[in-house]
């Protein structure tokens, strides 16, 4: 909300050069002059009582400036209050800014912009800017923050990348969703994702929604969106046969990983446009993808692809020596 905007104010030489001047209004019907000619004011704001000086009100071109020299009509009830209708909770900060010029502020965003509503109200310029500061501040902490959501359902997850106006990373990672045992690097592989992870989050999450899912069926996935959709994804697990019996095996591809991130960074903002879409979709056909890499066609058809990839085969030697190739799960 622009201050500047927000202000009206009257122009002090005008008020005080202004004959005759307007006159208050009491309760009892009768027209009552200006308050310049006394030095204290009993203000009445909705019920809270304020005792102050003309010289207070005075310090800034406001309204109260003008309610003192006559400018603004307001009521005055029979006990020489100035009634104003308008909720007094706030009003004794806005007393003490005239007075001291600053005032500590409340860290609560709610309180912070009730108190802005008042200083614009009674048109006090230095006060509507402190706000407008302290709130810039707020704003630049909250940024500063990472937020990771956590999926909780399919239907959330689906609502969330529609939604988002940024592009989508998301890592799904369920360690204990495995029958068979893992290989030796697997548990150092399985924390090298995440790690990773937390530190594209530090790098990109200003420019990059990031996305934990634990309940779906892999057990450690990437997946890129831009504009609503999935446009890659990197498959970090594999069945092997070792030793006669099957095993689970992670690997971190963090080169690919990092380079999906960045291919991912074509759709922030929706700058991509028609050349944007195409360079993506049509990147398989003239770049290697190397071996154990997949591209397959997505879910919509027509000419958009979404890119698989997944770990690069491996030749596993059981005891006899016999080599046996990596099977992989799809």
């Amino acid at each position: 909300m622009s201050a500047e905007a927000s202000v009206g104010g009257h122009d002090a030489d005008s008020v005080r050069s202004a004959v005759p001047q307007p006159a208050c209004h009491s309760t009892d019907g009768h027209r009552t002059p200006g308050l310049m000619g006394s030095k204290y004011v009993k203000l009445n704001v909705g019920g809270s009582l304020h005792y102050t000086t003309i010289q207070t009100l005075s310090k800034e071109d406001s309204l109260l400036r003008s309610i003192c020299t006559g400018a603004t009509n307001v009521t005055i009830d029979p006990e020489g209050w100035v009634v104003l209708e308008r909720s007094g909770r706030h009003f004794g900060l806005v007393l003490n800014f005239l007075r001291d010029g600053s005032v500590p502020l409340p860290e609560d965003h709610r309180e912070l912009d009730e108190i802005l509503k008042e200083a614009q109200f009674y048109r006090v310029q230095g006060l509507i800017q402190h706000c407008l500061n302290a709130m810039q501040k707020q704003q630049d902490v909250f940024e500063s923050v990472c937020r990771i959501p956590m999926i909780t359902s399919a239907k959330e997850e689906q609502k969330m990348i529609a939604t988002c106006r940024k592009p989508v990373v998301k890592l799904q990672n369920n360690r204990g969703n495995n029958k068979y045992s893992y290989t030796s690097n697997s548990d150092d592989n399985l924390l090298k994702n995440i790690e990773l992870f937390d530190k594209l989050v530090l790098r990109f999450n200003n420019r990059v929604l990031f996305v934990k899912d634990v309940l779906g069926d892999e057990i450690c996935c990437w997946s890129f969106y831009g504009e609503g959709r999935k446009i890659a994804e990197v498959c970090c697990t594999s069945i092997v046969y070792a030793t006669e019996k099957k095993q689970t095996k992670v690997e971190f591809p963090e080169a690919r990983i990092f380079e999906e991130t960045l291919n991912i960074l074509i759709y922030e903002n929706n700058r991509s446009g028609p050349g944007g879409l195409h360079l993506l979709d049509s990147r398989g056909s003239g770049s290697s993808l190397g071996a154990g890499q997949s591209e397959e066609e997505g879910a919509a058809g027509g000419d958009r692809r979404v890119r698989r990839i997944h770990v690069r085969r491996h030749i596993m030697h059981d005891e006899r020596g016999h080599g046996q190739q990596t099977v992989y799960k799809d």
